[in-house]
């Protein structure tokens, strides 16, 4: 195989030493001196994501939800529902039955006592007067002939006695003619009763014909009417009632239905404010008078009835309105208060299996212990670290309550843990999770001895 003739290729002095325009000749840059400026790059990148993914140090505070203590006026109140009524309420009703003949009042009619308000067909009444009319007649004519029939016997006993006396008669006619007197005589003492029953009947018919008319008991309102003319009404074994009269609306009360829970905090004389939906925004005071001692008992919920009396002068309250009712039974001015929920809060318990050493031992030790009797804890969050603090609970209005101990307005008490800190099930700090490089804070994460629990 013959080799093909190899050529020399050699470089054209025209192009390799071509002068550049400045007159020197042009130098070619050498390969590792690129590479260089790759890797220096490159090194830089690393470098920003090592710093960016690095895991830092995290703030301890960031870790919890934190609240203010502060001064305001708290107030114990006693929440409850009731309704509107009159002071006194008279129901009207019918003592005797008929058809309504005649209505003379109307639903919110003023009326005055002794007034006719109604009145009831007295047909049949009145013929029951007559009756008992005739039959008191009757009575009388039965009495006034026993007495002639007692007088006669008596005057025939006479006589038979005399007889006897002269031997003219027999004993035993003697007898009988005393025994038809004693008889007759017994008969005038039965006519007389017949005559005093047969007075009472026609008392009572004449009683039950006045009843027929029916009048207002009381001065008052008219609050309801629930009958109609023509309608009839039977009182043979309750009264029916024909209308509702209220006394005086411009003093009125409200029944509260308290709960057992808190009846023990009520005394008579507190003042009470309510609400009614008729009248947003309108607030009216009350005084409670009286707190009744029977229970009542709805879906297995005892409560109490608390009477509130009430002034409606303006006549804005009207009867059967429903009061939302709040009572006042402690009140704190101007006192140091934290969030009720800073009283609920809890650390979380350490990781299952943690060996507590040192003095980190022996403060989530005292974390765990119960505090003083009457005392309730609070954790405060100081120079980065929360701190246990017991304190006295006062007066508190279901949000925040008054505090007394080793707190400062503006301390930041923890209230609960933050959404990132509760998800991952600890605090920050609490054992769990990797160290933070550079130590920390907390409950006892970043260094040994953890924190003051």
């Amino acid at each position: 195989m013959s080799e093909l003739p190899q050529r020399e290729e050699k470089s054209s002095p025209s192009i390799q030493n071509r002068p550049a325009p400045g007159g020197e000749p042009t130098r070619r840059r050498s390969p590792a001196r690129g590479w260089g400026w790759w890797v220096l790059g490159l090194a830089v990148i690393a470098a920003a994501g090592a710093w960016f993914f690095w895991p830092k140090p995290k703030d301890p505070a960031a870790g919890f939800e934190l609240a203010p203590v502060q001064r305001r006026t708290v107030e114990a109140r006693v929440s409850a529902t009731g309704t509107l009524s009159a002071l006194v309420t008279v129901q009207v009703g019918s003592q005797v039955s008929g058809r309504i003949q005649e209505i003379l009042v109307d639903y919110n009619s003023l009326v005055k006592k002794g007034q006719v308000i109604a009145r009831i067909d007295p047909q049949l009444l009145q013929a029951a007067l007559e009756r008992t009319r005739a039959n008191l007649l009757s009575a009388r004519a039965g009495l006034q002939r026993a007495r002639v029939e007692a007088q006669n016997a008596r005057l025939q006993a006479d006589r038979a006695k005399a007889l006897r006396a002269q031997q003219f008669i027999a004993q035993a006619d003697l007898d009988t003619a005393e025994a038809t007197a004693q008889s007759a005589q017994a008969q005038v003492t039965s006519a007389e009763a017949a005559l005093a029953q047969a007075q009472a009947a026609q008392n009572e018919a004449e009683v039950n014909v006045r009843y027929a008319t029916i009048v207002s008991p009381t001065d008052g309102i008219v609050i309801s009417r629930s009958v109609d003319v023509g309608q009839t009404v039977a009182a043979s074994l309750q009264a029916p009632t024909l209308f509702t009269i209220a006394e005086d609306l411009r003093k009125m009360q409200v029944d509260t239905s308290i709960a057992e829970s808190d009846v023990g905090r009520l005394r008579d004389g507190m003042p009470a404010t309510f609400t009614v939906d008729a009248w947003p925004g309108v607030t009216f005071d009350g005084v409670i008078r009286q707190i009744r001692n029977a229970a009542q008992t709805v879906q297995n919920v005892v409560t109490y009835d608390a009477v509130i009396d009430v002034q409606n002068p303006e006549m804005k309250l009207k009867p059967g309105m429903t009061a939302n009712v709040n009572i006042v039974t402690a009140r704190g001015e101007n006192v140091l208060t934290v969030p009720n929920t800073a009283l609920r809060f809890r650390p979380p318990a350490p990781p299952e299996g943690a060996r507590p050493e040192g003095r980190g031992g022996a403060d989530r030790q005292a974390a765990a212990a119960p505090p003083p009797a009457g005392s309730k804890t609070v954790y405060v969050l100081r120079q980065g670290r929360p701190v246990r603090v017991n304190v006295k609970a006062g007066v508190t209005d279901g949000s925040y309550t008054e505090v007394e101990g080793e707190l400062n307005e503006g301390d930041q008490v923890i209230t609960a843990l933050s959404t990132a800190a509760a998800g991952t099930g600890a605090a920050p700090g609490a054992g769990g999770g990797q160290r933070p490089a550079g130590g920390g804070s907390g409950f006892g994460g970043g260094r040994r001895g953890g924190g003051p629990f």
